[in-house]
């Protein structure tokens, strides 16, 4: 629980903006008593001149303001303004009025909430507590976007990313590493799912190596038979094995000599091949599937697997000598749904421009588990352009399939019924950003399906 008595923290503070002076004195004793400091305008003017010169975490501002004035412009002049200033300050609306459908579509318009004097003071307490956690929230999440933004900025001028899209905490630890490790010549082990990207990473390494003028080929072990996964790599005189051509062959050791090799799915490799590798490790020797001459490369080898390396050990199945020698750095890159901030970003990239995504897709990308990783996002993303209309893709275009979660969210796509409004709105004791977030919609949206459903938040 938060200790607001704290000697070391900011108190939190609301501006009244309100040209009543009962309001703001009532306003202000109510919230002292839970350690919130309230700053009182008595108009339009000298609460943006007040906002202005004082660090404000929520305001509560009256629609009407001269006297025998209901119309409310007013408020929604000074809304606006309140808005084109600071676009992220939570704003609660405060009528007295018998019809609230200005407030209303200043919810949607993204107000916090409205409030209907005369107010509930449990109502309103909760209310403002509700937003000034969600605004403390919100600042400490635009502190550590600001600092990703500005550490991606960093690794752009100093590091060629490969036009990598990513956007999360975790992707940009794995993208930093894989450039601090890139110019060592040693080997590196990238794991991860299948889908989730590892060859880009494996990309970046290379383009940020030594060794970013040769060559960068790559063999996936695990799309290959085992009886050929040796010639694949070291290469075969004629004649050397079933269905040999009649002419030798090159392994791509040789064509990577003087760049960069990438092994996928490093873990498919048979014992006999992991052998091998292991010498061309240490030694840069080699020799070709039915030749005795010794050929000697200098190649930089990246792995990558998404197998338990160490349970492959156990079962004899790996040489742990190999594994130690592979595995010098690795890189270990999360799924998808560990980097959840990319999701978004992927998608749009997978777009190029051709189709946009509406909320409830957004959402609808947010809430899927992602099993096949990036390669699953790109071709639900291509699907959807496919099916959508008019350019634009909704979340049943994507048909991603997601159910309410434990924490009792609605999906993406569903809409909360009647009873489940009325429900989270008792349980909120009416404060609608609180009933908004235990459905999981915005505020603009719980308003929408409440006058669709005809819903009294009272």
């Amino acid at each position: 629980m938060r200790d607001h008595t704290s000697k070391n923290e900011v108190m939190r503070t609301v501006l009244v903006i309100d040209d009543n002076p009962a309001v703001g004195t009532a306003l202000d004793l109510l919230l002292s008593l839970r350690e919130i400091r309230t700053l009182i305008a008595h108009s339009p003017d000298e609460g943006l001149v007040t906002l202005a010169r004082e660090d404000v975490d929520l305001v509560v501002q009256d629609m009407n303001f001269s006297a025998d004035t209901t119309s409310g412009e007013e408020g929604v002049a000074l809304f606006r303004a309140i808005r084109e200033r600071h676009p992220d300050l939570p704003i609660i609306l405060l009528t007295a009025w018998t019809h609230l459908e200005t407030a209303v579509e200043l919810v949607k318009a993204g107000a916090a909430d409205y409030l209907a004097k005369p107010w509930d003071d449990h109502k309103l307490v909760a209310t403002v507590e509700n937003l000034l956690e969600l605004s403390e929230a919100t600042r400490e999440v635009a502190r550590f976007r600001e600092e990703r933004r500005r550490r991606r900025k960093a690794l752009d001028a100093k590091y060629d990313l490969r036009g990598l899209v990513f956007a999360s905490a975790a992707t940009m630890r794995v993208v930093e590493l894989a450039c601090q490790v890139a110019r060592a010549d040693i080997p590196v082990l990238i794991t991860g799912p299948n889908g989730a990207g590892k060859e880009r990473i494996a990309e970046i390494i290379q383009a940020n190596s030594s060794v970013k003028g040769g060559p960068f080929v790559t063999v996936n072990c695990g799309a290959l038979p085992s009886e050929l996964i040796e010639a694949e790599l070291f290469g075969a005189e004629p004649g050397a094995y079933t269905g040999a051509a009649n002419k030798a062959r090159e392994g791509r050791f040789e064509i990577a000599d003087g760049g960069t090799l990438f092994l996928d799915e490093i873990g498919n490799l048979p014992l006999a091949g992991q052998a091998k590798l292991l010498r061309v490790l240490e030694s840069g020797q080699f020799e070709r599937l039915g030749s005795s001459r010794t050929r000697k490369v200098k190649v930089r080898v990246i792995s990558a697997t998404n197998a338990d390396v160490g349970a492959m050990i156990r079962d004899g199945r790996f040489r742990e000598d190999l594994y130690y020698r592979l595995n010098v750095i690795e890189l270990r890159l999360p799924p998808l749904a560990e980097r959840s901030d990319d999701i978004v970003p992927l998608a749009e990239h997978f777009l190029d421009g051709v189709a946009a995504l509406d909320d409830s897709a957004r959402g609808a990308l947010a809430a899927h588990a992602w099993p096949g990783n990036v390669r699953e996002l790109k071709n639900a993303i291509q699907r959807a352009a496919l099916l959508c209309q008019a350019g634009v893709i909704t979340a049943r275009d994507l048909g991603l399939v997601a159910a309410r979660g434990g924490n009792g969210r609605m999906a993406p796509d569903a809409e909360p019924d009647r009873e489940m409004i009325e429900s989270a709105l008792k349980s909120a004791r009416g404060v609608i950003s609180q009933a908004a977030a235990e459905l999981g919609l915005s505020r603009q949206a719980l308003y929408r399906r409440m006058d669709k459903l005809g819903v009294s938040a009272g």
